[in-house]
């Protein structure tokens, strides 16, 4: 068992036989080659939860090989036997969840209960794509010829890397490798720097499970680290894969990189979701759905709602009863608590950028309804902020913000709050309240986004496919459309059979 600094919250929770602090590679818990390490922060209270080991490029080189002679291996195996697999560690997921929410909790900060719902969510997606492992069929084509065959066969692309955030460390993974294992890659995980002991603990969890070593592997790599490393990762011919999400900025780079050896991509990148309120909305209900996809994870969700469009008739009905529940329903604390809904943001940075986004909108002419500062506890922890008189010159407007601030614009009519929505280089998610089925048909149809919530502010279901457009990303996630991701389809013609 790896040595690991605990968090008086872990000790309590008896997560301690989960952490670790070494990679994992090759079904072998690995220092790095050069014994750098770097340190694990609980944004609640800024204390160091661990020292992780910072690998280096001998280290990324070994990860590589490893993956790629265990994928000749996993991917012969049959279906039964990989979706047994890849199913027992979903419920190893479950047997586990109160320590791996209490892992998630003090290094990502959400509140426990919300952590507990994201390892229960990852759970349902391994155990998902387990059972679709049984459906990865083929096709047989119509005959061009009287003696000919033709075939397509999905085989599995090899290994591939998955970089994954630090909003969901847990469910991020799961949604990824649990795609990628189920179709026959091998996969190498790279999580985020301000996540990496859930990471870690979902491959305590794997080993557990019974992956053959180098199916599952998990390298780790500091701020400083993390660039260089990436590159030499996605420069190896041996990596046939990148799933990415974060940045749609860090997520161009990637693709560069990736051109370099043609490795097949997907990207789940940066959004600015709208969230209309039509006339005919229902407006209790709008509120709840507005609390659901704005204040989840803080705000720090790439499907939260970053601009709130409600029309002039109900704009103020909508905005007071909004107030009210923020106030009522939203408590911010350290994420052990009881009762505590918002969690602090997860580094000084993004504190800094929410002060920002509200400092330009107030000097444009925002009105700061509740919130709008640092709150009390100091830290990175930010009141619940609610503005009016938002307009599409002010920051929040063309930025996402990623913290829990929610500013409201007024309009007058359905094409122009349409034409504002898409007035933006990304397309992940959209949402909108109406009780005209006419106008639901026609805004789902109009908005420029991968998803649409109509009625609803949570989207994600492991049923669903997951992904946006334009500069929100390629490929999908979740559902069966995510299996393809992990694919190759190769066509075969056979002659001569008479």
């Amino acid at each position: 068992m790896s040595k690991v600094k605990l968090a008086e919250s872990l000790i309590t929770r008896s997560a301690s036989s989960l952490l670790r602090n070494k990679s994992y590679i090759g079904g072998q818990w690995v220092a790095s080659a050069n014994k750098q390490v770097y340190t694990v922060y609980n944004p609640a209270n800024g204390e160091a939860v661990a020292e992780v080991a910072d690998m280096a490029e001998e280290d990324v080189a070994q990860v590589v090989d490893s993956a790629h002679q265990s994928f000749h291996q996993w991917r012969k195996l049959s279906y039964k036997n990989r979706s047994g697999i890849v199913s027992r560690w979903g419920e190893l997921l479950l047997k586990n969840r109160d320590d791996l929410a209490a892992i998630v909790t003090t290094e990502q900060g959400k509140p426990l209960m919300d952590a507990k719902g994201e390892v229960t969510l990852a759970a349902t997606y391994i155990q998902w794509f387990a059972e679709e492992a049984k459906r990865i069929h083929g096709d047989v084509l119509p005959n061009h010829a009287d003696d000919h065959r033709l075939l397509v066969l999905k085989q599995p692309v090899g290994v591939a890397a998955l970089i994954t955030p630090w909003n969901f460390p847990v469910n991020m993974i799961a949604r990824k490798a649990g795609a990628a294992l189920a179709a026959g890659c091998t996969a190498i995980i790279k999580p985020s720097e301000y996540t990496p002991l859930s990471a870690l603990a979902l491959a305590d969890l794997a080993e557990e499970a019974g992956f053959p070593p180098g199916v599952f592997n998990v390298i780790t790599f500091g701020e400083r680290s993390t660039p260089h490393n990436v590159k030499l990762l996605l420069d190896n011919p041996l990596v046939r894969k990148l799933s990415f999400t974060g940045s749609t900025a860090i997520g161009k780079l990637l693709m560069e990189q990736c051109a370099r050896t043609c490795k097949r991509v997907s990207m789940e990148l940066g959004g600015n979701a709208s969230f209309i309120v039509f006339e005919s909305a229902d407006i209790d209900a709008a509120v709840k759905g507005c609390i659901d996809s704005k204040f989840r994870n803080t705000g720090q969700t790439c499907v939260c709602a970053n601009r709130i469009f409600v029309h002039d008739s109900v704009h103020d009905e909508f905005c007071a009863k909004l107030a009210a529940a923020m106030r009522t329903t939203l408590k911010v604390g350290p994420g052990f608590e009881e009762g505590v809904t918002q969690g602090p943001l997860i580094t000084e940075k993004a504190i800094a950028k929410v002060e920002r986004h509200v400092a330009d909108a107030v000097s444009r002419g925002a009105t700061v309804v509740t919130g709008g500062t640092k709150h009390p506890l100091g830290g990175q922890f930010f009141e619940p902020t609610l503005l009016t008189g938002a307009t599409v010159d002010m920051a929040f407007a063309s930025e996402e913000t990623f913290g829990p601030v929610a500013p409201v614009f007024r309009f007058k009519n359905e094409d122009e709050v349409v034409d504002i929505a898409n007035n933006t280089k990304v397309g992940l998610a959209g949402y909108f309240y109406s009780r005209d089925i006419c106008q639901i048909w026609r805004v789902a149809e109009a908005l420029e986004v991968g998803m649409v919530g109509v009625n609803s502010g949570l989207l994600t279901t492991e049923f669903a496919p997951f992904g946006g457009v334009k500069e929100s990303g390629l490929g999908r996630e979740g559902s069966r459309y995510a299996l393809e991701e992990f694919l190759n389809k190769k066509y075969v013609c056979m002659g001569g059979i008479n």
